[in-house]
């Protein structure tokens, strides 16, 4: 019974050695990481917020390039991604409305039409 505790022991004081050097000691830094790392909860907020400056500034082709920071995907499947994740995360309606109309906006969006990229 004496070899179990020890080795119950030696297993823990490992595991809180560990968790002591990787937390406090040397934690992990991340540098240069690109916005398409984010998870997806992360990325449907920053899709919201481009949602939100479309509404107000009315200018799909602006969207497109703060969507293109994300990387990937095409911007409108990166909306719709999104909005499918709001409303399994109970994201209020005017949330969702908002990603709604930014995809209805981009679904028309010609970017020959509408001016091209720079």
């Amino acid at each position: 019974m004496g070899r179990w505790i020890g080795f119950l022991l030696a297993i823990l004081v490992g595991a809180a050695a560990g968790m002591l050097y990787g937390w406090g000691i040397n934690p992990v830094e991340y540098v240069d990481t690109t916005p398409s790392s984010l998870r997806i909860d992360y990325k449907s907020d920053y899709v919201l917020m481009v949602a939100e400056a479309y509404s107000v500034e009315g200018d799909p082709t602006q969207a497109v390039r703060r969507l293109a920071l994300l990387g990937g995907q095409a911007p409108l499947d990166m909306v719709r991604e999104a909005i499918l994740f709001a409303e399994k995360q109970g994201y209020t309606d005017t949330d969702t409305a908002l990603m709604r109309s930014l995809a209805v906006a981009l679904e028309a969006w010609n970017p020959a039409i509408q001016g091209g990229s720079p």
